[in-house]
């Protein structure tokens, strides 16, 4: 057996008589019962994802996954390929916003280089599991085989098994490839049945022209290679990228492993969808950080039925809206188990 089809055995639904004590808890605090919304949703969640009806602080990591794409020969970015490695290296110099933000929540960050289309140089912050160098323009044919698409979500569970051996208790995800907005687009066109131009966004700022360009690939990439949504190792590995399946892993392990995960913006949301196909019981274990201003973002987190918890105008990517939604997390658990409730407080209840 596989290490793909081993984790997608481990992946089980969440402890409900937990979440049902976790529940009496919140509802039993010095507030309104439900008053403080979604902070109450998320720490109930997370009881019934850890199995403890008051969850301590987890430690906190965030895995970015970073790939080239071929598309970007049709002209979909206005970006240089050549800003993907150049990307990966600020991250791990602390120059890039999710370097910023993941020391502002003391989450540790791991630096993967899964598809990037050049060696980048030996650094020890930069974990090298190159699977191939960029993913082929699916513009042409599919943007990688099956066996590249399993390699690269076998990579980013074993990954995220290592992080959570190191102690992380909650992961949040995120991305870097120049045009990598693109194969996000064809999955959630292929999942949703919308047309191109529903669902495709500007990414990184394309102009009006480079738009009707882009939405031009996509057409293209999902009439050559017709993905099957009922096989979404099929849609993974024809219209979708390294980095996407890298995440898609990530995701798969966190819920084998009953962690929590924190699903970003555009692209850790295609990976999201893949992950839900796959295993329909890891969205339990999925956390909605914030809605990108990418007009498929909507259509991936309704598809999932997962609520943002950021609205901030955000369509950067990186993992950024993911370590922002951390520091929420921690506030749902402290609520809980710092809040009186009101025998211990000596307030009236209704």
């Amino acid at each position: 057996m596989n290490k793909l089809e081993l984790t997608l055995q481990q992946i089980k639904p969440l402890y409900d008589d937990v979440m049902k004590k976790t529940q009496n808890r919140l509802d039993d605090l010095t507030k309104p019962q439900g008053s403080l919304g979604v902070l109450e949703d998320i720490a109930k969640q997370i009881a019934g994802i850890t199995g403890n009806v008051i969850p301590e602080l987890p430690k906190k990591a965030a895995i970015l996954m970073a790939g080239d794409h071929g598309i970007v020969k049709e002209g979909v970015a206005p970006y240089p390929q050549a800003v993907t490695a150049q990307m990966v290296l600020n991250f791990v110099n602390g120059g890039a916003a999710m370097s910023v933000l993941t020391r502002h929540e003391n989450a540790k960050l791991y630096v993967v280089d899964i598809g990037v289309a050049t060696d980048l140089p030996e650094m020890p912050n930069i974990i090298k599991r190159k699977v191939a160098y960029g993913t082929k323009n699916m513009a042409e044919g599919p943007a990688m085989t099956k066996a590249e698409a399993v390699s690269a979500i076998e990579i980013g569970i074993e990954i995220t098994e290592e992080v959570i051996k190191d102690g992380a208790g909650l992961i949040a995800i995120g991305e870097m490839g120049i045009g990598n907005t693109s194969p996000s687009t064809a999955i959630i066109a292929t999942y949703s049945g919308l047309p191109v131009k529903d669902v495709v966004g500007r990414g990184t700022g394309v102009d009006d022209e480079r738009l009707k360009i882009k939405i031009a690939a996509i057409e293209k990439a999902l009439e050559v290679n017709k993905p099957n949504p009922a096989n979404p190792i099929e849609v993974l590995s024809k219209v979708g990228g390294l980095e996407i399946a890298g995440l898609t892993g990530v995701i798969l392990a966190c819920a084998a492993n009953r962690v929590p995960v924190i699903i970003d913006g555009f692209i850790s949301g295609a990976a999201a969808v893949i992950a839900y196909k796959m295993a329909p019981l890891s969205k339990n274990y999925m956390l909605g950080s914030h809605l990108s201003q990418e007009p498929g973002h909507k259509v991936m987190l309704d598809f999932l039925g997962i609520k943002p918890m950021l609205m901030m105008n955000m369509r950067l990517g990186e993992g950024t809206g993911a370590a922002l939604a951390m520091n929420l997390v921690d506030a749902s658990l402290k609520i809980l188990k710092e809040m009186a409730t009101f025998s211990e407080a000596g307030i009236s209840s209704k």
